[in-house]
Protein backbone atom coordinates (compact mmCIF):
# COMPACT_ATOMS: atom_id res chain seq x y z
CA UNK A 1 0.00 0.00 0.00
CA UNK A 2 1.52 3.33 -1.04
CA UNK A 3 1.12 6.49 0.98
CA UNK A 4 -0.89 9.33 -0.54
CA UNK A 5 0.54 12.79 -0.01
CA UNK A 6 -1.19 15.44 2.07
CA UNK A 7 -2.13 18.86 0.74
CA UNK A 8 -1.45 21.88 2.95
CA UNK A 9 -2.47 25.48 2.38
CA UNK A 10 -0.44 28.23 4.02
CA UNK A 11 -2.06 31.67 4.16
CA UNK A 12 -0.94 34.95 5.71
CA UNK A 13 -1.19 38.69 5.19
CA UNK A 14 1.54 40.27 3.09
CA UNK A 15 4.59 40.85 5.30
CA UNK A 16 3.92 38.05 7.79
CA UNK A 17 6.91 36.06 6.53
CA UNK A 18 5.02 33.26 4.84
CA UNK A 19 7.31 32.89 1.83
CA UNK A 20 10.53 32.76 3.87
CA UNK A 21 9.05 30.24 6.31
CA UNK A 22 7.75 27.96 3.57
CA UNK A 23 11.11 28.09 1.73
CA UNK A 24 12.95 27.03 4.91
CA UNK A 25 10.36 24.33 5.62
CA UNK A 26 10.75 22.85 2.12
CA UNK A 27 14.54 22.86 2.45
CA UNK A 28 14.47 20.96 5.75
CA UNK A 29 11.65 18.49 5.06
CA UNK A 30 11.80 15.42 2.83
CA UNK A 31 9.00 14.58 0.40
CA UNK A 32 7.52 18.07 0.64
CA UNK A 33 7.15 20.47 -2.28
CA UNK A 34 5.60 23.86 -2.78
CA UNK A 35 3.30 24.44 -5.71
CA UNK A 36 4.41 27.24 -8.05
CA UNK A 37 1.33 29.30 -8.84
CA UNK A 38 0.46 31.00 -12.10
CA UNK A 39 -0.03 34.77 -11.88
CA UNK A 40 -0.66 37.76 -14.11
CA UNK A 41 1.23 40.21 -11.89
CA UNK A 42 4.54 41.72 -12.95
CA UNK A 43 7.76 39.95 -11.95
CA UNK A 44 9.54 41.66 -9.05
CA UNK A 45 13.33 42.18 -8.85
CA UNK A 46 15.08 38.90 -8.05
CA UNK A 47 12.13 36.67 -8.95
CA UNK A 48 12.45 33.88 -11.52
CA UNK A 49 9.80 32.52 -13.84
CA UNK A 50 8.95 28.94 -12.89
CA UNK A 51 10.60 29.31 -9.49
CA UNK A 52 8.66 32.02 -7.67
CA UNK A 53 5.67 31.99 -10.03
CA UNK A 54 4.71 31.03 -13.53
CA UNK A 55 4.27 34.55 -14.94
CA UNK A 56 1.61 34.64 -17.69
CA UNK A 57 -0.50 37.28 -19.38
CA UNK A 58 -4.18 37.61 -18.61
CA UNK A 59 -5.26 35.97 -21.88
CA UNK A 60 -3.22 32.84 -21.15
CA UNK A 61 -4.52 32.69 -17.59
CA UNK A 62 -8.16 32.96 -18.69
CA UNK A 63 -7.61 30.24 -21.30
CA UNK A 64 -6.31 27.88 -18.60
CA UNK A 65 -9.24 28.81 -16.38
CA UNK A 66 -11.68 27.96 -19.16
CA UNK A 67 -10.07 24.52 -19.45
CA UNK A 68 -10.56 23.97 -15.68
CA UNK A 69 -6.81 23.61 -15.14
CA UNK A 70 -6.80 25.44 -11.81
CA UNK A 71 -7.48 23.83 -8.45
CA UNK A 72 -8.17 27.32 -7.15
CA UNK A 73 -7.87 30.86 -8.41
CA UNK A 74 -8.28 34.34 -7.01
CA UNK A 75 -7.88 38.01 -7.83
CA UNK A 76 -5.61 39.83 -5.38
CA UNK A 77 -4.63 43.51 -5.70
CA UNK A 78 -5.90 43.44 -9.28
CA UNK A 79 -3.83 40.41 -10.29
CA UNK A 80 -4.92 36.84 -11.00
CA UNK A 81 -3.41 33.83 -9.22
CA UNK A 82 -4.09 30.13 -9.77
CA UNK A 83 -2.84 26.66 -8.76
CA UNK A 84 -2.30 23.91 -11.35
CA UNK A 85 -4.63 21.04 -10.49
CA UNK A 86 -2.88 18.36 -12.62
CA UNK A 87 0.50 19.07 -11.01
CA UNK A 88 -0.86 18.93 -7.46
CA UNK A 89 -2.77 15.70 -8.04
CA UNK A 90 0.29 14.08 -9.60
CA UNK A 91 2.47 14.95 -6.61
CA UNK A 92 -0.07 13.67 -4.09
CA UNK A 93 -0.47 10.40 -5.99
CA UNK A 94 3.30 9.90 -5.82
CA UNK A 95 3.18 10.25 -2.02
CA UNK A 96 4.66 13.75 -1.90
CA UNK A 97 3.15 16.31 0.46
CA UNK A 98 2.34 19.61 -1.23
CA UNK A 99 2.11 23.14 0.16
CA UNK A 100 0.04 25.81 -1.52
CA UNK A 101 1.08 29.37 -0.65
CA UNK A 102 -2.24 31.08 -1.24
CA UNK A 103 -4.53 33.67 0.29
CA UNK A 104 -7.53 32.80 2.42
CA UNK A 105 -9.89 32.86 -0.57
CA UNK A 106 -7.87 30.23 -2.40
CA UNK A 107 -7.49 28.16 0.76
CA UNK A 108 -11.28 28.15 1.18
CA UNK A 109 -11.75 26.99 -2.42
CA UNK A 110 -9.26 24.15 -1.98
CA UNK A 111 -10.79 23.08 1.34
CA UNK A 112 -14.21 22.95 -0.29
CA UNK A 113 -12.98 20.75 -3.15
CA UNK A 114 -10.59 18.63 -1.05
CA UNK A 115 -11.88 18.51 2.56
CA UNK A 116 -8.83 16.57 3.80
CA UNK A 117 -6.59 19.56 3.06
CA UNK A 118 -4.84 20.94 6.15
CA UNK A 119 -5.09 24.74 6.34
CA UNK A 120 -2.33 26.71 8.12
CA UNK A 121 -2.53 30.44 8.85
CA UNK A 122 0.49 32.59 9.79
CA UNK A 123 0.03 35.78 11.81
CA UNK A 124 2.49 38.60 12.59
CA UNK A 125 3.11 39.33 16.30
CA UNK A 126 1.63 42.84 15.95
CA UNK A 127 0.41 45.41 13.43
CA UNK A 128 3.52 47.49 14.05
CA UNK A 129 5.79 44.58 13.16
CA UNK A 130 3.77 43.97 10.01
CA UNK A 131 4.09 47.63 8.99
CA UNK A 132 7.85 47.57 9.64
CA UNK A 133 8.30 44.45 7.50
CA UNK A 134 6.30 45.90 4.61
CA UNK A 135 8.24 49.15 4.76
CA UNK A 136 11.63 47.40 4.99
CA UNK A 137 11.06 45.73 1.62
CA UNK A 138 11.54 49.05 -0.13
CA UNK A 139 9.40 47.84 -3.04
CA UNK A 140 6.19 49.82 -2.49
CA UNK A 141 5.31 53.47 -1.97
CA UNK A 142 3.44 54.74 1.10
CA UNK A 143 0.02 54.57 -0.58
CA UNK A 144 0.57 50.94 -1.58
CA UNK A 145 1.76 50.03 1.92
CA UNK A 146 -1.28 51.73 3.43
CA UNK A 147 -3.51 49.67 1.14
CA UNK A 148 -1.69 46.46 2.06
CA UNK A 149 -2.10 47.18 5.76
CA UNK A 150 -5.85 47.70 5.34
CA UNK A 151 -6.08 44.49 3.34
CA UNK A 152 -4.03 42.66 5.97
CA UNK A 153 -6.55 43.41 8.71
CA UNK A 154 -9.32 41.88 6.58
CA UNK A 155 -7.17 38.86 5.70
CA UNK A 156 -6.19 38.19 9.30
CA UNK A 157 -9.85 37.95 10.34
CA UNK A 158 -10.03 34.67 8.40
CA UNK A 159 -7.53 32.89 10.66
CA UNK A 160 -10.50 31.16 12.30
CA UNK A 161 -11.06 29.11 9.12
CA UNK A 162 -7.67 27.40 9.42
CA UNK A 163 -6.75 24.11 11.11
CA UNK A 164 -3.44 25.39 12.50
CA UNK A 165 -2.36 28.85 13.62
CA UNK A 166 1.29 29.99 13.80
CA UNK A 167 2.57 33.39 14.97
CA UNK A 168 5.78 34.45 13.24
CA UNK A 169 7.46 36.44 16.00
CA UNK A 170 10.65 34.38 16.25
CA UNK A 171 11.47 32.85 12.84
CA UNK A 172 13.14 29.67 14.16
CA UNK A 173 10.29 28.98 16.55
CA UNK A 174 7.66 29.51 13.85
CA UNK A 175 9.60 27.19 11.53
CA UNK A 176 9.81 24.51 14.24
CA UNK A 177 6.04 24.75 14.72
CA UNK A 178 5.45 24.26 11.00
CA UNK A 179 7.76 21.23 11.04
CA UNK A 180 5.78 19.84 13.98
CA UNK A 181 2.52 20.18 12.04
CA UNK A 182 3.91 18.21 9.10
CA UNK A 183 5.64 15.61 11.27
CA UNK A 184 2.65 15.04 13.53
CA UNK A 185 0.30 14.49 10.61
CA UNK A 186 2.69 11.98 9.03
CA UNK A 187 2.51 9.95 12.25
CA UNK A 188 -1.28 9.69 12.10
CA UNK A 189 -2.47 6.09 11.99
CA UNK A 190 -3.96 6.30 8.51
CA UNK A 191 -0.65 7.64 7.18
CA UNK A 192 1.48 5.14 9.08
CA UNK A 193 -0.60 2.19 7.89
CA UNK A 194 0.56 2.90 4.36
CA UNK A 195 4.16 3.67 5.30
CA UNK A 196 4.53 0.64 7.61
CA UNK A 197 2.57 -1.80 5.50
CA UNK A 198 5.33 -4.45 5.41
CA UNK A 199 5.97 -4.24 9.17
CA UNK A 200 2.31 -4.49 10.06
CA UNK A 201 1.90 -7.51 7.77
CA UNK A 202 4.85 -9.22 9.44
CA UNK A 203 3.66 -8.43 12.96
CA UNK A 204 0.24 -9.98 12.41
CA UNK A 205 1.03 -12.84 10.05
Amino acid sequence: MSRTGTLYTVSAPSGAGKTSLVAALIERTEALRVSVSHTTREKRPGEENGVNYHFVDEGSFLAMLEKAEFLEHAKVFGNLYGTSQPWVQDQLTQGTDVILEIDWQGAAQVKHLLPNTKAIFILPPSRLTLLQRLTARGQDNSNTIEGRMAEAVEEMSHYIESDFLVVNDDFDQALAQLQSIIGCHRLATDQQRATLDDLLTTLFS
